[in-house]
């Protein structure tokens, strides 16, 4: 088994140098430590010194080349809205549950959740159910404390 002690950041080194793609879930891209298997068959260890959140293009390093890491594909909703400031207002009802968003300018990617897209026609949005890749925006804290995760305990209501 190959061991991976580090990972470099999409756009960083050139993709068509690749060797092999891992191709990895939203769930299972924030790891310290992880065993995967490669497109090709090989079996590999992450085995980082911290937990890192391993995003679409970033390619981990071994003795033979570059080992490609790629977002699967899942069931997202992909949002839209009539202007920005409908758009906005939804994502503030988004952030407001504490969800996952990945953010595309003129629209707003989350997990499919038919709860939540009850809740975004009623904001008068539009939902369409899809499936792509999902890398959504790091939180406050894994931005700037370098991938480490910090929990505040809080009582407001997020109805």
């Amino acid at each position: 088994m190959t061991r991976i002690d580090r990972v470099l950041n999409a756009g960083t080194w050139d993709k068509k140098t690749a060797i092999d793609t891992i191709v990895i879930d939203f769930d299972r891209r924030h790891r310290r430590r992880i065993a995967l298997r490669t497109e090709n068959g090989a079996n590999v260890l992450l085995d980082l010194p911290q937990a890192v959140r391993l995003r679409d293009g970033d390619g981990l390093p071994t003795d033979h080349g570059v080992i490609r890491v790629k977002a699967k594909p899942e069931p997202l909703l992909e949002i839209h809205a009539h202007d920005e400031g409908e758009l906005v207002r939804i994502a503030w009802h988004l952030g407001n549950r504490h969800l996952p968003v990945q953010l595309l300018g003129d629209r707003i990617r989350i997990r499919a959740d038919h709860v939540i897209a009850e809740m975004i026609e009623g904001l008068g949005g539009h939902v369409d159910g899809i499936e792509a890749p999902f890398d959504p925006e790091p939180g406050a804290y894994t931005a700037v404390g370098g991938g480490h995760h910090h929990h505040v305990d809080h009582d407001h209501d997020h109805d």
